[in-house]
């Protein structure tokens, strides 16, 4: 495949581990044309500009002809219709639906949401280390940095712990199926796309049921809310994308961001030994490992509404645009040594949580748990080493994560 251009490249699963190769050489062109017809935005600049442009929108519907699976990025099949989320519907449409959910999850209506979980995050992951105790191996994603956002997604929306096992399932399945590079058009590519339509389907029949209950019966958490609010109320097909949207984005990308916060660290010797030395660091060090490893690397569902020029290319009308995150996030013209991790650097606004009027309102509750978790971790497990690098990834390029983290430990100190 050495005719593939470098994003094409950076989308192969055996460059999963190490895009960063590849989108040094997209940077080379901050605004490419690709074969299909979409336009790559790869420079820090260049990102941001799209990101507040009133010209683009984020409105699927809006694009003249959408490619193969961007449509489906975020797990909106409903058994209702096809109203969109709020990350893919723009102005007015979005602020309504964001603020009708933000009322149930951050000020000014629950100014102390995200605080009041901080003693149940604390809990969750003493336990969890408490667990290793006596273990010599490890693996630091299904050991630690999964179980801790799914209790807390489900705890925060008001979805049953013990249906996890089965949305689990069905989110995998799900990204594992949404593949925008060139291994989409083989047998195996299609294969997956089949049954991440299938598990998409399944995801919204339980959260089509599980909305209906609480509708019924009211029951504590932000789903039960967000069905019963008298304020401002979503129409069913709105707060079922949403809702699907909420249990999604509230752990898979939190996941990523501890795992790829461990495996960072244990790269960096120097770097793990002044965390150690300096806990206090973990606060900014979170931010850090977020634009050293983008949860989200890049964003498929934008859209030209006219004709824009950027960094002396023409993205006409209709045209879909990426902008890449984790492009963005190593851009040596924003960020000094951009390769290396720093948990001290000043004027980190990096791209992790996206921007504009997208930017995530779920980022105070995901660096609540990561500044937690990592902070545990580096603070009571010794002398963790890694066993295999780079681990295997899970098959998803936009939620790029390790599926597993196999780390050798001396012991798990109290």
């Amino acid at each position: 495949m050495a005719d593939l251009t470098p994003w094409q490249q950076a989308l192969l699963y055996e460059n999963r581990a190490n895009p960063y190769l590849f989108y040094a050489e997209l940077r080379k062109t901050p605004v490419s044309k690709q074969p299909d017809g979409r336009y790559v935005v790869s420079t820090y600049r260049e990102i941001v500009s799209i990101l507040h442009d009133p010209r683009v929108s984020s409105d699927l519907r809006k694009r003249a002809k959408a490619p193969a699976a961007a449509e489906d990025v975020t797990l909106t099949t409903s058994t209702y219709d096809q109203q969109p989320s709020m990350i893919t519907s723009d102005p007015p449409e979005h602020d309504r639906v964001r603020r009708a959910s933000m009322r149930h999850f951050g000020p000014p209506h629950k100014p102390d949401l995200v605080s009041n979980q901080e003693p149940e995050i604390k809990r969750i992951v003493a336990g969890l280390l408490d667990k290793l105790k006596g273990k010599t191996r490890i693996d630091a994603v299904d050991d630690f940095a999964y179980p801790l956002p799914v209790s807390v997604i489900c705890r925060v929306l008001g979805v049953p712990e013990e249906d996890e096992r089965r949305f689990h399932t069905w989110i995998e399945t799900a990204l594992d199926g949404l593949d925008l590079g060139p291994e989409a058009a083989s047998k195996e590519g299609q294969r997956l796309a089949l049954l991440g339509q299938q598990a998409r389907q399944e995801l919204s029949d339980y959260m089509t049921g599980l909305l209906e209950r609480y509708a019924k019966q009211p029951a504590p958490g932000m789903l039960s809310a967000m069905a019963n609010s008298s304020e401002e109320r979503l129409s069913r097909g709105e707060l079922l994308s949403n809702a699907q949207l909420l249990l999604f984005a509230g752990h898979e990308t939190t996941v990523n961001l501890i795992a790829h916060s461990i495996l960072s660290l244990l790269r960096h010797p120097a770097v793990l030994e002044k965390l150690r030395r300096r806990p206090e660091l973990i606060v900014p060090g979170v931010d850090e490992f977020l634009r050293f490893e983008s949860s989200v690397q890049f964003w498929p569902t934008r859209t030209a509404l006219e004709d824009i020029e950027i960094a002396g290319t023409t993205i006409p009308k209709g045209a879909p645009i990426i902008v890449v995150y984790g492009s963005g996030n190593r851009d040596p013209k924003r960020f000094t040594n951009p390769d290396e991790i720093d948990l001290e650097r000043e004027d980190n606004q990096h791209l992790g949580f996206s921007g504009g009027i997208h930017l995530c309102f779920g980022g105070p509750l995901a660096r609540l748990e990561a500044q937690i978790a990592v902070g545990e971790f580096v603070r009571r497990v010794q002398n963790p080493r890694l066993v295999v690098d780079p681990p295997p990834y899970r098959h998803n390029q936009i939620f790029r994560g390790p599926r597993h983290v196999l780390v050798d430990i001396d012991e798990v100190r109290d």
